[in-house]
């Protein structure tokens, strides 16, 4: 079976898993390690079972959570080199050190992790947010303690490394790659991030087309946005909404620029003169809820869509910022 789940679209994070035969990878990881956790149970999806996760670009309403989801799945991120480093750097601002530097850095404590292999550890969900031991997290809430343990001066924790990952693996925008069922295209998208990608997803012969944070539609997307089954299109902003809203100006610039986001207009724009027509599902993503409003953003989408859409095509689903939305299965 091929599934798509939206479990968070918008500012203040973005998350979607991808399933497709037996393997299941998280795009993006923009909420809380806790909180996709939570999502992902509400969606009916268990997190021990993903594969692997990868992701966009490195604003931080996409990568939040990645750095204690991944160590706590064990899993790999898959990742351009360009963001890999751009997230490093917006973890660890004040660390002067090379990239090669890091690297090494990274080969020592791999390898210093590896001699201790054998000492017990433990790592909850959400472990950089709490203040939690071993003991608390072996004994009972209620238990009772011996004065001599109870009058032990408790360690302070570890301080992580907020940029470790069980295993990184590159790819490049225009080069195909696999992870398990999953055959992926990454294409590159206008947006002011270092090297932000979308994706083209295929399993079992359905074709996914995943395409938010873009500041306009250029040709080499277009291209990757024909013949699928699924389109997931940014629909962030009305204008006047956005011209008329609290925002700075220079943040209207910045989302009205060829590098921001997708307003309702241009996607609307898109999908009546560009649009093959030919996905099953239309999905709007990554609403703001400042500067544009669920009935703006549908409305708009529905007249360029007029006549096209039916029971068998162009369904309109529009995800949402504060609850999954519900799966989409072919």
């Amino acid at each position: 079976m091929v599934r798509f789940t939206v479990l968070a679209s918008g500012s203040k994070g973005n998350s979607t898993i991808v399933t497709g035969g037996h393997t299941r990878i998280l795009v993006d990881a923009g909420l809380s390690c806790r909180e996709l956790f939570r999502r992902m149970k509400l969606a009916g999806e268990d997190p021990a079972t993903l594969d692997a996760i990868i992701i966009t670009h490195e604003h931080s309403d996409h990568v939040s959570g990645l750095g204690v989801t991944a160590r706590k799945l064990g899993i790999p991120v898959y990742i351009t080199e360009p963001t890999h480093r751009a997230w490093i750097r917006w973890l660890s601002p004040r660390k002067q050190m090379t990239y090669a530097q890091w690297l090494e850095q990274c080969r020592q404590q791999a390898a210093a992790r590896m001699a201790e292999a054998d000492a017990p550890t433990a790592e909850d969900c959400d472990a950089d947010e709490a203040d939690e031991t071993v003991d608390d997290l072996a004994a009972p809430a209620d238990s009772d303690r011996a004065p001599e343990s109870a009058s032990k001066k408790r360690k302070p924790p570890a301080q992580k490394d907020p940029t470790a990952l069980p295993s990184v693996q590159y790819f490049h925008a225009g080069k195909p790659l696999q992870i398990g069922d999953i055959s992926i295209s990454p294409f590159t998208i206008p947006h002011d991030a270092a090297d932000p990608v979308g994706f083209v997803f295929q399993a079992e012969g359905v074709r996914m087309a995943f395409a938010t944070d873009l500041g306009y539609i250029p040709p080499n997307v277009k291209a990757q946005l024909k013949s699928v089954d699924l389109l997931y299109l940014e629909s962030n902003h009305d204008l006047e909404m956005l011209r008329d809203g609290p925002y700075p100006w220079s943040v209207k610039q910045r989302v009205l620029s060829r590098v921001g986001h997708l307003s309702n207009e241009a996607c609307a724009t898109y999908l009546e003169t560009e649009y093959d027509g030919q996905a099953a599902y239309v999905v709007l993503g990554h609403l703001s809820e400042s500067n544009n409003m669920p009935e703006l953003a549908r409305i708009s989408a529905e007249r360029a869509l007029n006549g096209r859409a039916s029971l068998l095509a162009n369904r309109l689903l529009l995800a949402q910022q504060h609850e999954p939305l519900a799966a989409i299965c072919f």
